[in-house]
């Protein structure tokens, strides 16, 4: 029978890391049954009978945002055999709180003490046989970054899993707490029982007055006015309120147990360190120029320089490959027709957008790197005051960071908001951050029109895209959501080295992504576009695409986008094709225009000012249907759903009328 293990901790415990030795390349994505959080599910090395899942980062299992009711949800419903719980060895304090809770589940579970190398290098000490006699249950001391530890953790958690050697533990409390818990768990034991909780931990969330669980209980009033009794007492006793009370116990007996086995590192080299590169990276004037400034190196290096090179000989390769198969193809005697799709449809299409997978690894390579050294954390608290401006608070910097990189996981991200005022404005405005599916188009455009400038137009995009953010978010504060965003709390991590490992596998996701999308999504609609722009509406072979489908498609639609510049029915055309992907609009491009060539002849139908004017409509208008779906799954409304993409792509005609007029009359480009 396979073992189905949950991987549990605070965020920047280092969870990820070890979720990945453990598992290495065994993992894959998805969401949680019936909820758009991401989780990893991965089988652990050498042990092809144990499933490990990566839950998401929490400090709680209170139902504060989706990411903890989704872990406690988890949890409680799917029944792993065991919780590993990675704790950071050098804030016990915090990452003890969650512990206690965890605990209270009554499922099997060892604590995985990691960063223990940092401990020692501090001259720190942690009595593991102490913590493990007061928590009861096993404790292994782990460096997971250098793989230390990692091997004795996965053979305890599995022969903990395989006894069910549940905590001998659960009581950690006192005095008024102490009463009030014992006698609720008294009063819900048997409802609790028959839903699959833990006396215990059901008594304590009712107390700290947990609505969802109080539903699922369906407690009777007279259930009810009992609890409330038993709570009423517990707050005058204390003189404090219920969920202070709980946390005043956990605290009180995490700062007796650090007493007892841990003697407190110095200062560690990484703490000093951090400080010193904290006092300029956050300063208050000097962070987001330097942000900027980082952000421009990075898409010089990736589009420019190293970027730029990497594509010329992946499309070497490319067109070496479209060479021979070409030739194959005329060796075999294959027919006209068939031999057109395959090699200006497929392998122009298809080719066209993989000659892009270098720049697309490149980039995440240096936003992996920026994510892990721990600096990501603090453009977040950097941004948080200019994101209130707009009425949100720093926390929805998360979500539109990760937009930077796909529109759907982005909006799946805004659950990890409580409030569902920036949860909503955070969804219509993330997707107005330029995602990496985008990158092709632009460098298919910069490189043909604006190719001594490459990295300054990319960088320009970047920034309107953050612009019309905050225009927007300006616009929606005083009139759909008004009110103010929820207050922002986010603890900032050390720096540390970012893991090797780590940053590959970040790549090879995006990398399996990417190449996903172009075999399928892409594929299929670059044989569409071939169909439609090679047959007419009586389904003959046409010689000249302007007679075909395709051409009447994108010439009824064509005077909509005339104003912006691009009135030809092939720019049309592929603006249609790219809410299918937006990787599609190249490779719809290559078909029209016969060529898998990243410098394809886009001047007979762009001018330099409509070039660029196109790139900002891109930037601008509705998502893919991808995005669609997400956003419908959170907004909970077609209708609301139908709205925002609709601003969205009003949004990106208004910008591209004005970049296209306004420079036509102050003779920009």
């Amino acid at each position: 029978m396979t073992l189905l293990l949950a991987l549990a901790g605070n965020q920047n415990s280092g969870k990820t890391t070890l979720f990945n030795q453990l598992t290495g390349s065994n993992q894959h994505v998805g969401n949680f049954p019936g909820v758009t959080v991401e989780k990893k599910e991965g089988v652990v090395k050498k042990h092809k009978d144990v499933s490990i899942v990566d839950l998401p980062g929490i400090y709680s299992l209170s139902p504060y945002s989706s990411e903890e009711v989704v872990s406690r949800n988890f949890l409680v419903e799917q029944h792993p055999c065991a919780i590993i719980n990675i704790v950071d060895a050098t804030n016990l304090e915090r990452n003890l709180y969650l512990t206690l809770q965890l605990l209270e589940l009554g499922i099997p579970m060892v604590i995985a003490l990691n960063m223990m190398d940092e401990v020692r290098a501090n001259n720190g000490f942690i009595d593991i046989k102490k913590l493990e006699e007061e928590l009861g249950v096993p404790v292994v001391p782990i460096a997971a970054s250098k793989n230390e530890g990692v091997a004795e953790l996965i053979r305890v958690a599995i022969e903990t899993a395989q006894q069910k050697h549940t905590p001998k533990r659960l009581d950690f409390c006192t005095g008024e707490v102490h009463k009030a818990i014992h006698a609720v768990s008294h009063l819900v034991e048997k409802k609790a029982a028959l839903h699959g909780y833990a006396a215990r931990f059901a008594a304590s969330k009712l107390i700290e007055g947990d609505p969802p669980l109080a539903m699922t209980l369906d407690l009777s009033d007279g259930e009810r006015d009992i609890l409330g009794h038993f709570v009423s007492e517990m707050e005058s006793a204390l003189g404090t309120d219920r969920e202070a009370a709980l946390a005043d116990m956990r605290y009180s007996y995490i700062e007796g147990l650090i007493k007892k086995a841990v003697i407190r590192p110095r200062q560690s080299r990484e703490q000093s360190r951090s400080v010193k590169i904290d006092s300029v990276l956050t300063h208050r004037i000097l962070a987001i120029p330097i942000f900027l400034l980082i952000m421009l190196a990075i898409f010089w290096l990736t589009f420019g320089v190293v970027g730029s090179w990497l594509s010329g000989l992946f499309n070497l390769g490319i067109d070496a490959l479209t060479g021979v198969v070409d030739g194959a193809l005329i060796q075999g005697g294959v027919s006209g027709w068939m031999h057109s799709l395959i090699i200006d449809g497929i392998f122009a299409g298809v080719g066209s957008v993989l000659g892009f997978l270098p720049v697309i690894l490149l980039l995440f390579f240096f936003l992996s790197i920026l994510e892990d050294t721990g600096y990501m954390a603090r453009v977040a608290f950097v941004m948080d005051k200019l994101l209130r401006r707009i009425g949100l608070s720093g926390r929805s910097f998360v979500p539109m960071l990760i937009g930077f990189g796909c529109s759907v996981p982005a909006i799946m991200a805004t659950r990890t908001l409580s409030s569902d005022r920036d949860r909503k404005m955070t969804v219509i405005l993330t997707p107005f951050m330029s995602c990496s599916a985008k990158l092709p188009i632009y460098a298919v455009f910069t490189a043909a029109f604006f190719q001594k400038n490459q990295a300054l137009v990319m960088i320009s995009l970047y920034v309107l895209g953050i612009a019309v953010a905050a225009l927007s978010g300006l616009l929606l504060k005083k009139t759909v959501f008004k009110g103010n965003p929820t207050p922002f709390v986010m603890e900032l991590p050390t720096y540390r080295f970012p893991s090797p490992k780590s940053v590959i596998l970040h790549m090879w996701d995006k990398a399996k992504d990417f190449i996903r999308r172009a075999f399928t999504i892409i594929f299929v609609a670059t044989i569409v576009i071939w169909f439609l722009q090679s047959l007419d509406w009586s389904f003959n072979m046409v010689n000249d695409s302007r007679e075909s489908m395709l051409a009447s498609i994108g010439a009824f639609l064509s005077p909509v986008f005339a104003p912006l510049g691009f009135g030809d029915w092939r720019a049309s055309t592929a603006i249609i094709a790219g809410l299918s992907a937006k990787e599609a609009v190249v490779s719809t491009l290559s078909v029209l225009l016969r060529s898998g060539q990243a410098g394809i002849p886009l001047n007979s139908v762009f001018t330099p000012l409509a070039a660029f004017a196109f790139l900002c409509f891109t930037l601008l208008y509705m998502p893919c249907v991808a995005a669609l779906a997400a956003t419908k799954r959170e907004i909970g409304s077609a209708k609301g759903t139908a709205l925002i993409f609709a601003y969205q792509t009003a949004v990106a005609w208004i910008i591209a009328f004005i970049v296209y007029q306004g420079g036509r009359i102050i003779g920009l480009i």
